[in-house]
């Protein structure tokens, strides 16, 4: 049973832990560790979610993302998600925290009440080399930065809504690139 901790909403540890399930029943606020690959041809390492993932299987997502276990540092979780859900071993340093978010969805039974903590790693990858964790990603591909703006634009449901990520997402890469957009 994987348990998390609980936080104000102002991301302040109140202090206790509760199951992931019970987190997301009463709408408890947790945090989660997002990591997106970016490779030197300016695409971004996305995965398809597994069909037996409890939220938004089957859709198109970050490139890592999972739960902060109780009593686990942020950074820890990301380096554990990466490894378990793609098969790499990172270190720290591999990563670099662009912001923190809150994000809150409701659909009936499932409150998901979130800080999302997002780092990026540039990173030049062979999707071939990676191990997917059969049990949540389903496949992975790199797609270009300026298509993957266009989709997310478009609300194309074949993606995970994250709109306050991707807008940071697309203003670091702005930044980390110089890119104009027409």
């Amino acid at each position: 049973m994987e348990y998390v901790d609980i936080y104000n909403s102002d991301g302040t540890y109140i202090g206790k832990k509760t199951t992931r399930d019970e987190a997301h029943k009463k709408g408890f606020w947790h945090k989660s560790a997002h990591v997106w690959f970016i490779n030197s041809n300016k695409e971004l390492l996305i995965q398809k979610r597994s069909l037996l993932m409890d939220s938004h299987p089957g859709q198109w997502d970050i490139s890592v993302a999972g739960h902060v276990s109780a009593d686990e540092e942020v950074i820890s979780s990301a380096l554990r998600e990466v490894q378990e859900e793609i098969g790499l071993k990172l270190k720290a340093n591999d990563l670099f925290k662009i912001g923190e978010l809150k994000q809150s969805s409701r659909r009936e039974g499932y409150i998901n009440n979130e800080i999302n903590v997002v780092y990026i790693v540039e990173m030049d990858l062979n999707i071939n080399d990676l191990v997917m964790q059969a049990e949540e990603v389903s496949e992975l591909k790199f797609i270009p930065y300026k298509e993957l703006k266009n989709i997310i634009e478009n609300n194309n449901p074949d993606f995970v809504a994250h709109s306050k990520e991707y807008k940071l997402l697309f203003n670091y890469m702005f930044k980390l690139w110089n890119i104009i957009d027409s």
